[in-house]
């Protein structure tokens, strides 16, 4: 935990997750096996985000996206002066840090829409969650068991989300572009 509390801030937790490799595996380990394997990918990079959030005086907050034809995406999320930002790791380089300037949860999810698409161009992200604060796992150890700690994703697929949407947007929505399915995919690690 010495590490964590060394962060000290929002972006500060964000550069240390944005030093580590994007994990590939199909896994769920908590913040102690992200630490000691210097490696995760999304879902496991938010919730060690919001375990470095807790231990610098922020609420454990997760949001999770849900896409269609693409995989769902989790970040952490705060609030500074009443702005929400988000923490997250992830392959595709828009899909990262947002800085507290949002006003409301459907804005900030909002920011993620032009750079959330799959490897077809298709623009995918069409949900988002109430945020999920983690204290309610504090029994089950979540920041530092050795086992998976599937139940998260699991609560997450489970609870209702808002949709962001309507069919008719959904219908008009273009293809994203080669040039900026370039920029996303910069640093984009493949199997």
């Amino acid at each position: 935990m010495r590490t964590l509390r060394s962060l000290r801030t929002p972006a500060g937790i964000q550069k240390f997750i944005d030093g580590l490799e994007y994990h590939l595996a199909g896994t769920a380990w908590s913040p102690r096996l992200v630490l000691r394997e210097r490696t995760c990918h999304c879902l496991e990079g938010a919730i060690f985000a919001a375990a470095a959030l807790r231990v610098i005086g922020f609420p454990p907050l997760l949001i999770d996206f849900e896409a269609v034809n693409d995989t769902d995406h989790v970040v952490a999320v705060f609030q500074i002066d009443g702005h929400w930002g988000a923490l997250a790791q992830s392959n595709y380089s828009g899909c990262r840090y947002r800085e507290p300037v949002y006003r409301s949860l459907r804005e900030l999810a909002m920011s993620y829409f032009e750079d959330y698409f799959n490897l077809r161009c298709e623009r995918t992200m069409r949900t988002y969650s109430k945020p999920v604060n983690l204290a309610r796992f504090d029994s089950r150890y979540w920041m530092t068991t050795e086992k998976p700690i599937w139940f998260i994703p699991e609560y997450l697929v489970d609870i209702p989300h808002i949709k962001l949407l309507t069919p008719r947007m959904i219908k008009r929505l273009s293809r994203v572009d080669e040039r900026s399915k370039g920029a996303a995919l910069y640093g984009h690690r493949w199997k």
